[in-house]
């Protein structure tokens, strides 16, 4: 597994940032994102619009895959008062003073997204990357 590791800047949409860095990845995973949040944008468990919450928020966790045909992440927050706010990720999340992301990206591997039969929703396909114009 090599790694990659950057800053993000105030006013970045974490995101879409996320988006652009993963279309040069074949296969990746967050390791590690510290940071915070001025505006959130998540979709939560069950729900079918997107929900926007004003911060400022401290970014606690963030996991999950991520390849040139989509993004799976999940964000943990929590705002001045030590609430916690957490779903999918979703692009409008604006980043306030800094977010350091560490990104895992491993060998051999390629993720794809194909539509779910059973979700409907955009499901991760997992292939050896010499399995993957196959």
């Amino acid at each position: 597994m090599k790694t990659h590791s950057q800053r993000l800047l105030p006013g970045d949409d974490l995101y879409l940032e996320l988006q652009t860095l993963a279309k040069e990845w074949p296969a990746a995973c967050l390791l590690s994102c510290v940071g915070s949040l001025k505006v959130l944008s998540l979709r939560l468990a069950g729900a079918e619009q997107e929900k926007m919450l004003q911060g400022p928020f401290e970014i606690l966790s963030l996991s999950g895959t991520c390849c040139p045909s989509g993004l799976h992440l999940h964000i943990c927050v929590a705002d001045k008062e030590g609430r916690v706010f957490g779903g999918h990720l979703k692009q409008g999340s604006i980043i306030e003073t800094t977010a350091e992301i560490v990104v895992g990206i491993l060998d051999d591997t390629c993720f794809t997204r194909e539509a779910g039969d059973e979700t409907g929703y955009l499901e991760l396909v997992v292939k050896k990357a010499s399995q993957a114009s196959s």
